[in-house]
């Protein structure tokens, strides 16, 4: 097998399978429909809900939560906004009932923002209500601290996202999910926003960025070596599309350097024509989800 084989299958092996695809899509339908139901008198699987999170952006890996957000009508969000303390928190628990009615055996609970529900085959979904703004973006309840309104705007992070890899010759996506491959395996404080932003940030300039799969042994020692040189002082970014600040969840850059080196490693011993020992050293970077 060439470089172009070894991360072409990675890749693929990276990808939910279409019976987890097919049990995604069925929830996420059972899930709009509750909602429906109980907030429109519909019973439509379809309307005022969205894929958001990795799997809306298409960065999610075999391991990824699925977020959704759903919709409710702005007479609810006046409701809770005229409590006098904490209707956030209120509003969460209503919606937490409401899903209770579709997946009453489920472990779900409100959670600051969002309606957890952990499924005993570990794919989990996290759902987001939230009231649309005229400008496509959401309004949504934070429970903590007394209780507050945020924003989010996941259509203008899913579409720069989207554009952006269709400029780089679709690399960006599949750096976003070998990031999280990497995350997992060597345990890296790494949320998936941020991944998705500073892959968004690097490949934009990246020498090869229209090039394929033959260039993602340089393409993987390249990224790793963006990540350890930002500076450690660096704190927070901004979301490719919406602008909105996302901060840091801890110090990368030791472990991005460790990879670096292996990569290096990894890249010379192919180069030398060690191949398993080059392919040994990108499972101790991605795991085992990189062919041996």
């Amino acid at each position: 097998m060439s470089v172009s084989q070894y991360f072409k299958e990675f890749c693929d092996n990276l990808r939910m399978s279409n019976d987890t695809i097919s049990k995604i899509q069925y929830r996420y339908q059972q899930i709009t429909k509750r909602i429906n139901l109980d907030y429109y008198i519909s019973s439509s699987s379809t309307a005022h809900s969205l894929y958001v999170g990795s799997y809306g952006r298409d960065t999610e890996i075999f391991t990824s939560d699925i977020d959704v957000i759903v919709q409710l009508p702005y007479s609810t969000y006046e409701k809770f906004n005229n409590y006098s303390g904490n209707g956030q928190s209120a509003l969460l628990q209503e919606v937490k009932s409401v899903l209770n009615k579709t997946y009453s055996t489920s472990n779900s609970k409100g959670d600051g923002q969002v309606i957890a529900i952990k499924f005993t085959d570990g794919i989990d979904f996290e759902i987001l209500p939230a009231f649309v703004c005229e400008d496509n973006s959401f309004i949504h309840a934070n429970a903590n601290s007394g209780g507050s309104w945020a924003n989010t705007n996941p259509r203008k992070e899913i579409e720069a996202i989207r554009a952006r890899n269709v400029e780089v010759n679709y690399n960006l996506k599949r750096l976003c999910r070998m990031i999280r491959a990497w995350k997992v395996k060597c345990n890296v404080p790494l949320n998936g926003i941020l991944i998705d932003t500073l892959a968004y940030k690097f490949i934009g300039n990246w020498q090869y960025k229209g090039e394929s799969y033959l260039y993602y042994d340089f393409m993987s020692r390249d990224f790793f070596k963006y990540l350890m040189d930002i500076p450690a002082s660096q704190s927070f970014w901004f979301k490719p599309g919406s602008g909105t600040m996302i901060l840091k969840s801890g110090d990368f850059q030791y472990k991005a350097k460790q990879a670096y080196n292996k990569s290096i490693e990894a890249i010379k011993s192919e180069s030398d024509g060690y191949h398993n020992t080059s392919k040994m050293k990108w499972r101790e970077i991605y795991g085992t989800k990189f062919p041996s």
